[in-house]
């Protein structure tokens, strides 16, 4: 939990018939839930749409640690990964309150979102059902 309320980035996984699709997505993070916003159409609304399986990635990068060996080299990170099921939000209220967790991940401050707006976006809510996490050198 502690990466995920660092990280900038999360990386959402799912299936584009039969191969991989990754995109990096601003987040919000609450109560186990990871929640994104969208446009209404696109290849990740469709892959979600077709097969709601996906997998999610995070990490926090630190400096490379050099060694004698090239083979010894690394690099200081800590990472997370984890696999859930997405879904759409449809209801408004809850969409109002998903793009308050997402803006609470990047900002303490308080927003107001335009109706409008807030009808032309899709709102994507992942139950996380499991997360691992690595760390070296960290």
């Amino acid at each position: 939990n502690a990466i995920l309320k660092k990280a900038a980035v999360c990386r959402l996984a799912m299936v584009n018939d039969d191969k991989p699709y990754v995109v990096p997505l601003c987040f919000g993070f609450k109560d186990d839930v990871l929640y994104f916003h969208s446009g209404l159409k696109g290849q990740k609304i469709d892959c979600i749409r077709n097969n709601p399986n996906v997998c999610f990635e995070f990490d926090l990068i630190g400096e490379p640690k050099e060694a004698e060996e090239p083979c010894s080299w690394g690099i200081n990170y800590q990472s997370v990964i984890g696999f859930g099921q997405a879904a759409f939000v449809e209801d408004s209220d809850e969409k109002h309150k998903a793009l308050n967790i997402i803006m609470a991940q990047y900002s303490d401050q308080q927003f107001q979102f335009p109706q409008n707006k807030v009808d032309a976006t899709a709102i994507i809510k992942v139950e996380i059902e499991s997360m691992t996490g690595k760390q070296s050198g960290l």
